[in-house]
């Protein structure tokens, strides 16, 4: 009888009320079909076909390669900055079933191809490894003199750097006085590569470098230093989590006609910008079309500045500004053109999405996702709420909009994440009272937060002065957007259905998720 009861019992569906435990299962990211666009996406389907590599992944990697191939012909301007279709990724995965050396290998075969057809259209590829700003600097230099010897200078500054352990590049920035981290840095940006090393002046100038980096999680969350989650090294990596999506015992290699037919697209694509001509920088002007400008207008003030995801993640995706753009513009390259429209904005921002969700997974609990999402849902109610009552004080907070029953800390939490914000919603006033002062609470108006917000874009320009040195440009855009009128919205948060940690999981699931301080407003 008890064996029957105990099943019958087992049988019982359980309810929500039954369970004391917040479901803390998450799926692994799960990237958006539109990240495969163009001819990088049918590269990276093409490599798939066969093997184990995942398409995500192999596109990952074009993406880097391509970016370090079509070099600084073309440019997008921004500001006073020029950006160029300049990027760094790095593939996360699990030992042996991230398949990070299948995802690399077709590339190097395509890349091969080129050359025995043209050797001065693919950029210098380096697969040794990195050690130091020196280092880097000698394999695009400048010339420099050996004893009597005048070393002629790298004139093609297009460097492919494959990292197969970024592990290693990870232990370098670790150790005392090593700048390899501080050159990495000025490489995204495009900064000349200037050694302050006494006697040594093997200098770089106008790099043009990507990466293609490969790490497991657990080395990834160890071994990045917190100074390089601040200092804006780690945030200029397009991280991604990717693993095979199934198993073949004999996997086959791509076919040797459709990797020449891709290194004649690609010849195509690099002449098209110059690619052969590297010392011309500058020669072609990306435009973005009206469409596709209202469509990057709104993200900026949308998702590409969502602070909602906690302080760590949000550090390490402060770039998803200019990365979007530069993604963008690869795309439109890729396609023969010198227009960015809205299928190039839209692809990009699905890898920007696929990054968002891949940070998330590796370096944020499940317990860490579900803190944030209550932080941002009490900072809602919080402006709600000042919206309607004009000032409040702390403990009118407390009684009135949560009469009384949200923990202290969270709504603490809450108001700090309103009070920081770029720009802040809201500002605390100081009240002199008869004997003890007393703090309100209320809504910075909207119409200036939206001003500040245009005048100060956070995460979009570079860490460094305009100097002689620096890419420098025009004002953008050049047709004219009121994004004051613009809105960012929030995205629907996909539920966990399945178990999944960064160290466990061969599944995944993208997660949109574009809460904003803008769309609170």
């Amino acid at each position: 009888m008890n064996v029957i009861k105990k099943a019958v019992d087992a049988a019982q569906p359980v309810s929500d009320a039954d369970d004391d435990h917040v479901d803390l299962h998450r799926n692994a990211p799960r990237p958006e079909p539109a990240c495969l666009h163009g001819l990088i996406g049918e590269i990276a389907r093409t490599a798939a076909e066969t093997t184990e590599a995942n398409p995500f992944a192999v596109a990952a990697n074009m993406i880097a390669y391509m970016s370090a191939a079509v070099g600084r012909g073309t440019y997008l301007p921004v500001g006073n900055t020029w950006h160029h279709a300049r990027l760094f990724v790095i593939h996360v995965g699990r030992t042996g079933r991230g398949r990070k050396g299948d995802a690399v290998s077709i590339v190097h075969r395509i890349d091969k191809a080129i050359r025995q057809r043209n050797e001065h259209l693919p950029p210098q590829v380096h697969r040794g490894g990195l050690s130091s700003r020196e280092g880097l600097a000698y394999l695009i230099h400048d010339g420099f003199s050996e004893g009597k010897t005048e070393v002629e200078a790298v004139h093609d500054k297009r460097l492919w750097v494959v990292e197969s352990e970024f592990a290693n590049v990870l232990s370098q920035t670790k150790r005392e006085g090593n700048t390899l981290s501080a050159a990495l840095r000025d490489c995204w940006d495009g900064v000349s590569i200037r050694p302050a090393t006494k006697g040594n002046r093997v200098w770089a100038t106008d790099p043009h470098v990507t990466m293609s980096c490969a790490v497991t999680p657990g080395e990834m969350r160890t071994m990045l230093a917190a100074r390089e989650l601040t200092n804006g090294f780690a945030n200029r990596f397009l991280l991604v989590w990717a693993e095979r999506n199934r198993v073949l015992p004999f996997p086959q290699a791509t076919p040797q006609n459709k990797i020449d037919e891709f290194a004649e697209q690609i010849i195509t694509v690099l002449k098209a910008v110059g690619a052969d001509r590297p010392v011309d920088t500058d020669a072609h002007r990306a435009v973005l079309t009206p469409a596709a400008q209202k469509l990057y207008a709104k993200l900026y003030l949308g998702e590409l500045n969502d602070q909602s995801a906690g302080e760590l993640v949000s550090a390490l995706l402060e770039r998803r500004a200019p990365t979007l753009l530069r993604l963008a513009m690869l795309f439109a390259i890729c396609d023969i053109s010198q227009e960015v429209d809205v299928q190039h904005i839209e692809a990009a921002l699905a890898w920007v999405r696929y990054w968002s969700d891949s940070v998330k997974f590796v370096f944020a609990t499940a317990m860490d996702e579900e803190t944030a999402a209550e932080i941002s849902a009490t900072a809602d109610r919080i402006v709600r709420f000042l919206s309607e009552r004009g000032t409040a004080t702390r403990s009118a907070i407390t009684t009135e909009c949560f009469g009384g029953h949200l923990n202290k800390d969270k709504i603490d939490a809450a108001l700090e994440e309103l009070l920081v914000a770029t720009p802040p919603v809201i500002e605390v006033e100081t009240i002199p009272t008869q004997g003890r002062s007393s703090k309100v609470y209320r809504m910075i108006g909207a119409k200036n937060a939206k001003v500040a917000k245009n005048e100060q874009p956070r995460g979009f320009a570079t860490d460094f002065d305009v100097r002689k040195e620096s890419e420098v440009g025009e004002i953008w855009p050049r047709e004219g957007i009121d994004t004051s009128q613009l809105r960012g919205s929030r995205g629907s948060k996909n539920q966990a259905e399945t178990r999944a940690s960064p160290d466990s999981s061969l599944t995944s699931q993208a997660d949109c998720e574009s809460a904003t301080v803008e769309a609170r407003l």
